[in-house]
């Protein structure tokens, strides 16, 4: 039996602004933005080449925004991808080698949404 883990729930405040900051400045793309019930809006959102997508909204149990940690985006080349998010405006840290020098998936930049979820990029080469 597969278990395939397809959404993350992300807790926000405010949609629209996690929704620009998500699509505009990380480079998600949108899949959908609808509204099941009254008080209720559902957005999901996809990171590029990720079978994975995150979903964002109001009336749902997600949790206290910005509660989230640990996000981890995989990358082949994070020196470039961290500079596509900050030309995007993303304030995003420096590249840090948290492993040995050379091992595959040590290196890390580390950023935050607008509610102050924790992502990170791992250089994570195919």
């Amino acid at each position: 039996m597969d278990l395939r883990l397809l959404v993350i729930a992300v807790p926000v405040a405010d949609v629209d602004r996690s929704l620009a900051f998500y699509t505009e400045q990380v480079g998600f793309g949108l899949d959908h933005d609808v509204r099941p019930s009254p008080g209720m809006r559902v957005v999901q959102m996809t990171p590029p080449g990720s079978p994975c997508s995150v979903v964002i909204g109001e009336g749902m149990p997600l949790g206290e925004p910005g509660s989230t940690k640990g996000l981890q985006l995989c990358v082949d080349d994070i020196d470039v991808a961290r500079a596509a998010m900050a030309d995007r405006g993303v304030a995003i840290s420096k590249v840090q080698q948290l492993g040995p020098e050379g091992v595959p998936g040590s290196r890390f930049a580390f950023f935050a949404d607008p509610d102050g979820n924790g992502w990170s990029l791992q250089e994570l080469p195919a």
